[in-house]
């Protein structure tokens, strides 16, 4: 299956998420595919999207993160598995787009080309949900059921070595940076309650008038 087709299965169900991307060919399809301010395309930082998606699932638990990482990037953190299942926030979810390749740095096979299972290393580190796919109707259905559970997920997708035709963005990095901590801004003012109006008019009546 192709990785753009997973993305277009999965792109409603990322609305209401934290997304971060790796580098390269998946930042660029999902970007083709819309760019939305819940979007974070992590450039040139390979291999740190699964520890980014872990800090923003620890730091904001209330807050689904869907991390959309690739075999490469993986293989660079591996302990990122670990460390995650030592944590298990309930509000991740990895999407790990399994090429067997480093197609936007030239091609050069990974290890899962010689026989490396991620899934089996996540569920060996101790991660609670995990599957590999080889659909793209499958993919969609586990990546819809991941966000919907409050489990730590990692779902390996076996995808083709085929990407765009260009890897990069045509959004700024640091408008995206900048966008993205907005938009987590704006979801943290929408979590904040409103004051209750009977209860500041009570206070200030309360108040003795300055002599």
């Amino acid at each position: 299956m192709l990785r753009i087709d997973c993305l277009r299965s999965i792109y409603a169900d990322l609305e209401n998420c934290l997304v971060v991307t790796i580098m390269g060919a998946v930042a660029a399809e999902l970007q083709s595919l819309g760019h939305r301010p819940n979007f974070f395309y992590l450039q040139h930082a390979m291999g740190l999207a699964s520890s980014t998606g872990l800090g923003l699932a620890l730091s904001l638990p209330h807050q689904k993160i869907v991390v959309l990482d690739g075999d490469g990037s993986l293989l660079m953190n591996l302990g990122s598995l670990s460390t995650m299942a030592r944590y298990a926030p309930k509000n991740l979810v990895h999407v790990v787009f399994d090429n067997e390749s480093l197609l936007s740095v030239g091609g050069f096979p990974t290890a899962t080309a010689a026989g490396t299972d991620l899934e089996g290393v996540a569920r060996a580190s101790g991660v609670p949900r995990t599957a590999t796919l080889r659909s793209v109707d499958t993919f969609q259905r586990s990546v819809a059921d991941a966000i919907a559970a409050h489990e730590l997920s990692t779902i390996i997708a076996k995808v083709e070595a085929a990407g765009p035709a260009v890897y990069v963005t045509d959004l700024a990095l640091l408008e995206n940076r900048f966008q993205f901590a907005r938009h987590i801004q704006s979801l943290k003012s929408q979590s904040l309650p409103a004051p209750r109006s009977g209860a500041l008019s009570s206070r200030r009546g309360n108040q003795q008038p300055e002599t």
